[in-house]
């Protein structure tokens, strides 16, 4: 009878560095996937540093992610190997989406509450419309939000919880702290600044065509 393989053999290694490249992985989905890649953080550090990758593990929330390595003056002079981790563009809806659900994560922390942030729809639609231009369409409005929730969702920030009995759910996922620093916050602010600026000079403009 064949000996079961030892958490820590090289088919192990391969498997957690596999699992990272399809995507995040997390504690709560796996718990023995995330033991074994806690034992072995070390060697799949050095395993996906040969593919130009960097892991990010944070034992407290309980995710870990592959990211493309920073770039230094020796991989610039070097051949560049071709970008495993693919860059995303996102976006302004979406990105708003992001930020004021990264907010509401920071807000909740800070009330000292449950760990797990979770949202009716409505209430993400509630977050979003006073950003939006107006729309006398409400049905077209939440339709627009939904599209941008399930992008959000396909991502991996937000998972949708099942309805036992009541309304559906949605969770944030705390994974969107790694990806959403206050650095970044601070940049779509200033953004959002002035897409307010203009949607209110839009709105003024039309309401001086209105008057003529």
């Amino acid at each position: 009878m064949e000996e079961p393989t030892p958490v820590g053999a090289g088919a192990d290694l391969s498997a957690l560095a596999i699992t990272l490249l399809k995507g995040v992985i997390y504690r709560e989905g796996d718990e023995r996937l995330w033991g074994g890649l806690l034992n072995l953080q070390a060697r799949v550090r050095d395993y996906v540093a040969i593919l130009g990758l960097e892991l990010v593990l944070d034992e407290a929330e309980g995710y870990a992610f592959l990211k493309s390595r920073p770039e230094t003056a020796e991989d610039e002079a070097a051949v560049k190997l071709p970008r495993l981790v693919a860059r995303r563009p996102l976006s302004f809806p979406v990105s708003l989406l992001l930020a004021l659900l990264r907010k509401k994560l920071a807000e909740s922390d800070a009330g000292g509450g449950d760990t797990r942030l979770v949202l009716a729809r409505e209430d993400i639609v509630e977050l979003v419309r006073v950003f939006l231009p107006d729309s006398s369409n409400e049905a077209r409005l939440i339709d627009q939000i939904d599209t941008h929730l399930n992008k959000i969702i396909e991502l991996g920030f937000v998972r949708r919880l099942k309805a036992t009995g009541g309304p559906s759910g949605f969770e944030v996922r705390r994974i969107l702290k790694a990806f959403v620093d206050a650095q970044w916050l601070a940049d779509f602010d200033a953004r959002l600044a002035a897409y307010q600026a203009q949607l209110a000079g839009a709105a003024d403009a039309a309401g001086a065509t209105d008057d003529e």
